[in-house]
């Protein structure tokens, strides 16, 4: 049986939206990407990306040469509308950890006047429990006529960056949706361009599910950063004792850091939180340990600065993790900024993958950071990092929180 092409509207055109748009216009489908930037628009129906993923450009060229893909400031009609805006934290009472649907609500209120009856609505922004339903509310009130006749479903981003479009085709994807009409319109939405088992669901289970992977690599992580405090205290070198732990069959302890980042893992266990403040302890706990590691970090680099009269301090690194140039919750760029702000020295940020442009404050190239730095703080662990010399950083004072020079 023939698959059926769509024409489907696709709402924020960051790492997960254009990456979906690109990919979904290179199977036949008929894309919209929607975003309030102008200036990405502009830039993506010129062929080009304004985003750093390797082999992005690529797809997304040829999704807009064979005129399946353009970019637009508003949405218009369509079969499927795909959600894939931000999720970011909020201030709410005394807790600043709550989630701001903002942004989700924006973009639902945005293609309301364009929906029509049988259209599928998807979530894929990572939402606390009930994020779909909301969606669902907000259609039902505004367009109540449609009530029951426009199907929802959430269908969370599960990608790595950096190896975002080979894991939208391989991985398996929750699909969960308000009805089972709305699943079995979503999965054979997904079925065009993935090859992972489609695995299906009610949309409470998918969003916390989603939530729950990520938060899962949080309390390991965190269970690793403590272990690196408590090593340090000890005289111990945490890594051998990760390694040599790990060569029990049933322990898999991960690496610790300078702390979490990312749009992911630094930022969905508060969403379980908020939903159960009382019954999250552990997740909650987690999230604190890890949220302190780079105020750990920046007392390590103060001790060691009060050894110089005037230190010059190279930290290495502003991303979230290795080899990409997004810096979405790093706490990496939290440290360097805080550094630049306490005079304790010199501060010379580097990170090759970041455009200078885009970044917060001046970079330092590599080569002029060895050169002057007193001390070398590693932040995130770069291909061009890994790579260096060790005779060139033989007589600096090295904190490596990565432990890729020891």
């Amino acid at each position: 049986m023939a698959r059926e092409l769509q024409k489907i509207i696709v709402m924020g055109l960051g790492y997960i939206g254009l990456p979906t748009a690109s990919m979904l216009a290179t199977k036949g489908h008929t894309v919209v990407g929607v975003d309030v930037n102008e200036a990405a628009v502009n830039t993506i129906n010129s062929g080009r990306i304004h985003i750093i993923e390797p082999d992005l450009d690529i797809l997304v060229r040829s999704a807009v040469n064979s005129g399946n893909l353009r970019a637009s400031l508003v949405p218009e009609e369509g079969d499927t509308f795909i959600i894939a805006v931000p999720t970011p934290f909020k201030v709410e009472g005394d807790n600043p950890k709550a989630p701001d649907l903002s942004y989700v609500e924006a973009a639902t209120r945005a293609i309301v006047p364009y929906l029509r009856e049988d259209n599928l609505i998807i979530l894929e922004s990572t939402s606390p429990v009930g994020t779909t339903e909301l969606i669902e509310r907000i259609v039902r009130e505004a367009r109540p006529e449609l009530a029951g006749k426009v199907h929802a479903a959430h269908c969370p981003e599960r990608v790595l960056p950096g190896h975002i479009l080979r894991e939208l085709v391989d991985n398996d994807r929750i699909i969960g949706g308000t009805t089972k009409a709305a699943v079995a319109k979503a999965k054979a939405l997904y079925k065009t361009f993935c090859n992972g088992a489609i695995l299906e669901t009610d949309s409470k289970t998918a969003e916390l599910s989603k939530l729950v992977e990520n938060s899962f690599r949080d309390v390991n992580i965190a269970f690793a950063n403590e272990l690196s405090v408590i090593c340090d205290k000890l005289g111990i070198n945490v890594w051998e004792t990760i390694s040599l732990a790990n060569r029990h069959p049933r322990v898999n302890i991960l690496q610790p850091g300078p702390g979490v980042g990312g749009h992911c893992i630094a930022v969905d266990p508060w969403f379980i939180v908020s939903s159960a403040p009382k019954e999250a302890r552990l997740i909650r706990t987690a999230r604190e340990v890890n949220d302190d590691k780079p105020h750990w970090v920046i007392e390590r680099v103060r001790a060691k600065a009060a050894r110089f009269k005037e230190p010059v301090i190279a930290c290495l690194g502003l991303t979230f993790k290795a080899n990409i140039d997004d810096m979405r919750e790093s706490p990496s760029l939290e440290i360097v900024q805080h550094l630049r702000g306490a005079q304790i020295g010199e501060i010379l940020a580097c990170d090759p993958n970041v455009d200078p442009a885009k970044a917060p404050f001046p970079l330092t190239d590599l080569k002029t950071a060895l050169q002057k730095a007193d001390i070398l703080l590693l932040l995130v662990d770069h291909e061009e990092f890994m790579d260096l010399d060790r005779e060139l950083i033989k007589d600096k004072v090295v904190i490596d929180t990565k432990g890729v020079w020891r």
